[in-house]
């Protein structure tokens, strides 16, 4: 309890807002439990609820909320598809899947439709509450989730070795938008953030919020690796200091 209004309030000292959330779960009960957690923090305002798939979808078009807490295992359609969906319609909304199982296809799956955490069912509130604050942040945890678990971790890796080498699924799945690759070649010549937002006229904010959706496209830990990554596979190229000599 002292952490979580510790965390509200410096929040509220740095005069940030609430965050609005809605959250999506076939029980009523477990809803209301964890409104009152969220909202007595004041870091959180839940805006709205929904107890199947279809009406999430509906109630996120509704009221555009800046996240998303939802299970996986929902009535009717499942809770990934809905995500989909959701982060179809709205990109900038930030999806926080409940599980019952930590299962590495579905991991993948959360990855590429871009998830930004991905944790289990009966996690403790104050570790969900810290997961939420990383995802208001503009982090995506679920990179944590691979690397905390090696059986999750290998299935992830696997995919997207997979994904690498099968020539037409590169083909069809292109993971960095034109603006992130940009954004990385930038990073590969070796620009700091504030040189790459100078030379992109854009935010400090903005190119940290590209780096972090580029490490959780490319499920990749570091700048380093998103950068070896891509130049592996051609998405972009960095001359070596001779190709510049005279």
């Amino acid at each position: 309890m002292s952490s979580t209004m510790a965390w509200a309030r410096s929040q509220q000292e740095d005069g940030v807002n609430p965050t609005s959330i809605v959250l999506v779960n076939a029980h009523a009960l477990f809803r209301e439990g964890l409104r009152h957690h969220l909202t007595e923090t004041g870091e959180f305002h839940v805006i709205g609820e929904a107890g199947n798939g279809q009406q999430a979808i509906q109630v996120v078009d509704l009221l555009d909320p800046d996240m998303v807490v939802m299970e996986v295992d929902l009535p009717g359609v499942n809770g990934l598809e809905v995500a989909r969906a959701i982060k179809r319609a709205h990109p900038h909304i930030r999806i926080v899947l409940l599980s019952s199982t930590m299962d590495g296809q579905e991991v993948v799956k959360a990855i590429r439709a871009g998830i930004a955490a991905y944790v289990p069912r009966n996690i403790a509130p104050e570790k969900l509450l810290q997961t939420l604050h990383q995802v208001r942040r503009g982090h995506y945890p679920i990179n944590d989730l691979v690397l905390s678990s090696p059986d999750v971790a290998a299935q992830v890796l696997n995919a997207f070795r997979q994904m690498a080498v099968d020539e037409e699924t590169q083909n069809v799945y292109s993971p960095l938008s034109p603006r992130e690759l940009q954004v990385l070649e930038l990073v590969a010549a070796g620009h700091t953030n504030k040189a790459i937002a100078q030379s992109l006229d854009i935010s400090n904010q903005t190119v940290k919020n590209h780096i972090s959706s580029i490490l959780r496209k490319l499920a990749v830990n570091d700048r380093t690796q998103a950068v070896v990554y891509a130049m592996r596979r051609g998405w972009i190229k960095v001359p070596l200091p001779d190709d510049t000599a005279t």
